[in-house]
């Protein structure tokens, strides 16, 4: 077993990139929730722009987390971050797009007053919510299973990567994405769109539950958190199971009018659910491994990782500028935390004339 040789700053930093993963998840995935809600949940204009409202002064912070925990993989672990992002470069392409369509939509969308201009944008924000989470779905399942290498960079194939369990994970982590988002919408609202986020959830929020639940299972049954580097298979159980009770305990909470608690613990399933992935990732990074070949040449934490001196610098640094980052993320969150609703927004210009 070679846990007892892995650094202990390889180790804290493997952790620290998996706390900006969840991160990004846990807020990104109510953002692109609502996005995927304008037109599944808004009826008109106005309800469309509460929904954007409600995520306006917060989706540009969110993804922030998503470019700190890319710049910490190359960083911390350059042969991982070569490895992902030249031989996954369609994919992060992809995902690139998605975000690209999402900045623009929420920019451009008001600066005209057409409805056929706002309804284009709006379509613009929903595919662009909908690509990042299907894509990271689906290799965050491929990283469950592993993913040939051979010692350097990943060798797989794109079209390789939609296998069932691959597919599985994109379409779960859409739909936490709308469970989520819909959950936060009715924290958020009141009136109209509060009724159809809350309506939304008691139809289809189940369903979501249930395809974590499978998840969960095929990925503790098929792919056990154990391998050379240590066995946290119990513990990734106990992550997975968290998941599952989290999930449905978000439901029922917004079933009984306790939005507070419903978006909260919509927020521990997703970090149930990631930590039992990087669990299962830890050592080996989500590659394959052949054990017929010696540690030294194979793709993992202690390869891929940088020297101590460059984790030495970059702990102080995440030390002082992390609480400032999240710090600030809090309070602009508390700043806008009341609850809007249409009587919020004013006439459309065009309305008004």
């Amino acid at each position: 077993m070679l846990l007892e040789t892995v650094p202990t700053l390889v180790t804290v930093w493997f952790a620290l990139i998996a706390v900006l993963w969840i991160g990004f998840f846990f807020l990104e995935c109510f953002d692109f929730g609502v996005a995927m809600h304008l037109l599944v949940t808004a009826r008109g204009n106005k309800e469309r722009r509460v929904m954007i409202n409600t995520i306006g002064p917060l989706w540009d912070g969110n993804e922030v987390w998503l470019l700190t925990a890319g710049g910490a993989m190359f960083a911390a672990f350059p042969g991982w971050y070569a490895s992902l992002f030249s031989g996954l470069y369609l994919p992060l392409l992809l995902v690139l797009v998605g975000l690209i369509l999402r900045g623009v939509a929420f920019e451009y969308r008001a600066k005209h007053p057409d409805p056929r201009w706002k309804t284009m944008f709006d379509w613009f924000a929903i595919v662009g919510s909908l690509l990042p989470p299907l894509v990271l779905g689906v290799g965050f399942a491929n990283f469950v299973m592993g993913m040939p290498n051979d010692g350097l960079l990943w060798t797989g194939d794109f079209w390789a990567l939609f296998v069932p369990f691959g597919l599985l994970g994109g379409v779960l982590l859409v739909g936490l994405c709308l469970m989520h988002g819909a959950t936060f919408l009715s924290l958020k609202t009141h009136g109209t769109v509060h009724a159809r986020a809350r309506r939304y959830l008691g139809r289809y929020g189940w369903l979501t539950v249930a395809l974590l639940a499978v998840f969960v299972g095929c990925q503790n049954v098929f792919w056990p958190a154990v391998s050379e580097f240590g066995d946290f298979g119990v513990i990734a159980w106990v992550l997975g199971v968290v998941a599952v009770l989290a999930a449905a305990g978000s439901l029922l909470a917004t079933m009984a009018r306790r939005e507070g608690w419903a978006f909260a613990l919509g927020g521990v399933a997703i970090l149930g659910l990631f930590a039992g992935i990087f669990l299962r990732m830890y050592g080996n990074l989500g590659f394959l491994q052949d054990t017929g070949v010696p540690v030294a040449e194979r793709l993992n934490m202690l390869t891929a990782a940088s020297s101590d001196t460059t984790l030495t610098i970059m702990t102080w640094a995440a030390v002082i500028f992390v609480p400032i980052v999240i710090g600030y993320q809090t309070w602009s969150y508390w700043v806008f935390s009341k609850r809007i609703s249409t009587k919020n927004i004013p006439d459309d210009v065009e309305a008004a004339a």
